[in-house]
């Protein structure tokens, strides 16, 4: 079991913002996306992004880390390096090639499903969630069940960004929720 980071460091992320872009009516009209594509682009905001993630879990005891297709995936991927965790891939339906444990969710904007290895995950073992945004909840607390289901332990939830009007939060209980941007 690894334990996450223990340097201290400033908790302070509004550098980031300035690599986060808004783009106004997308998907659909009224709704402006947060597109994190430049901040993946310039390797200093995407190390301290990882790094944020990593510290704001610092010390806890951490076996695996579930990256949320597909944005999930570049950080989960990164930050269970950094902590030298395993890394494990929550898909969309489809996309994995061998058993697998699956649920269903509510988007923003429809419905959908995530699947995940039956054998990805062992009873008891501590496990980090990490994904690119918390909106409403629905996609993290999918996750959620999926690792639950298998008898892992939420250690907790990393996100890069939390829409915080949209109240996802409030959609994973007691878990220990950690984002580095919040936007109203």
């Amino acid at each position: 079991m690894a334990a996450v980071g223990s340097t201290e460091r400033t908790r302070d992320h509004g550098s980031l913002r300035g690599f986060v872009r808004d783009i106004a009516d997308f998907p659909e009209d009224g709704v402006t996306y947060r597109d994190i594509t430049p901040l993946l682009g310039d390797s200093s905001a995407f190390a301290q992004a990882v790094t944020g993630l990593v510290d704001e879990f610092s010390g806890v005891a951490v076996d695996r880390v579930v990256g949320v297709e597909s944005r999930g995936f570049i950080f989960g991927a990164a930050v269970a390096y950094r902590i030298g965790a395993g890394f494990v891939p929550v898909r969309k339906p489809g996309k994995l090639p061998w058993a697998v444990v699956r649920e269903e969710y509510q988007l923003e904007y429809g419905a959908d499903k995530l699947e995940i290895h039956r054998d990805a995950i062992h009873p008891g073992e501590r496990i980090l969630i990490v994904d690119d945004v918390l909106a409403t909840g629905g996609t993290a607390r999918a996750t959620a069940k999926l690792v639950e289901t298998l008898g892992g332990v939420i250690a907790g939830l990393g996100f890069v960004i939390e829409l915080d009007d949209l109240g996802g939060r409030a959609q994973l209980g007691e878990r220990p929720v950690k984002s580095l941007l919040h936007y109203s």
